[in-house]
């Protein structure tokens, strides 16, 4: 299993799935959820709201999975991140378990190639380096990992960019 580090926007990238760093409604919302939305199409939408009528939305934590309806993927798998208020062990494993979940989810439906935005960082104000430390080593430690053949961790601004490569070329393995 390959992980590889782009700048990049997540929606205009070809891979079995990308994950959506969604709110627990799973009706869409700013950053990188209304740009998936957006760019998907009704498809994406009209899965979610099945899937909120069933499960009432997604928890903290949790992923879920629909169709990619016009982006290049196959699928998007929703996870909603912790909103960061203090350096709290509970937050570090709600994100944590964002990635372990996308991931499960990934294994379950025969996803090969995954894409990955930096969960949390934007208006929910997770520090980036505590994010990307938890995303590196979260996806470098998965127990099912050989199940896929590359995890791209898509980082949208150079500040990301930067912090993410770092990290993985200190740090873990390739």
């Amino acid at each position: 299993m390959k992980i590889e580090i782009i700048k990049a926007d997540i929606t205009e990238i070809k891979v079995d799935a990308i994950v959506n760093a969604a709110n627990t409604s799973l009706l869409g919302g700013g950053g990188v959820d209304g740009a998936i939305h957006r760019k998907g199409g009704k498809a994406i939408l009209d899965e979610c709201i099945q899937i909120r009528n069933k499960k009432g939305g997604c928890k903290v934590g949790e992923a879920v999975i629909t169709t990619a309806g016009n982006l290049p993927s196959q699928f998007v798998i929703h996870t909603v991140g912790p909103v960061w208020n203090g350096d709290k062990e509970e937050k570090k494993n709600l994100l944590k378990a964002c990635y372990q979940n996308s991931l499960e989810l990934a294994v379950e439906n025969k996803i090969k190639t995954i894409a990955i935005p930096s969960i949390s960082t934007g208006i929910y104000k997770f520090p980036k380096d505590k994010a990307a430390e938890i995303a590196i080593k979260t996806v470098n430690d998965f127990d099912k990992i050989s199940e896929i053949e590359k995890v791209v961790l898509v980082c949208f601004d150079d500040e990301s960019f930067q912090i993410y490569t770092s990290l993985l070329e200190k740090n873990y393995k390739k």
